[in-house]
């Protein structure tokens, strides 16, 4: 039986802070409250992606091994809307080519990973 993805969980230490960063920047909110506050799942993205975040007692200290590519129109725009929320640049004014994709790598407020990728053309 072949299995489907049903959530993308981020571990966090604190889900609540990061509820306006990531509903502000996929324009979601939250759907579930599970565990006063252990999972916090968000209403599913525009591609139907439900993404939850999961507290967790210790602190990210490691690169990613998974992470988001967020698919934008205007990387400059999708770099100050993040900033503004409180996510920031990781590699400020470097912006990545390869094969004609082209990206930032971004962080939100407790250093999780994730890119965002210029819309092909």
């Amino acid at each position: 039986m072949p299995a489907t993805i049903g959530y993308l969980v981020i571990d966090s230490t604190n889900p609540q802070q990061l509820l306006p960063f990531w509903c502000g920047l996929l324009d979601v909110q939250l759907a579930t409250d599970i565990g006063e506050g252990q999972f916090l799942v968000l209403s599913p993205t525009a591609n139907g992606l439900p993404i939850s975040f999961q507290r967790v007692p210790e602190p990210k200290h490691v690169k990613n091994r998974l992470h988001l590519d967020l698919v934008v129109d205007d990387l400059d725009a999708a770099t100050a809307e993040i900033e503004g929320l409180g996510g920031r640049w990781l590699e400020p004014d470097t912006t990545r080519e390869l094969d004609g994709y082209i990206w930032r790598i971004m962080a939100d407020p407790e250093g999780n990973e994730f890119d965002i990728v210029l819309a092909s053309a």
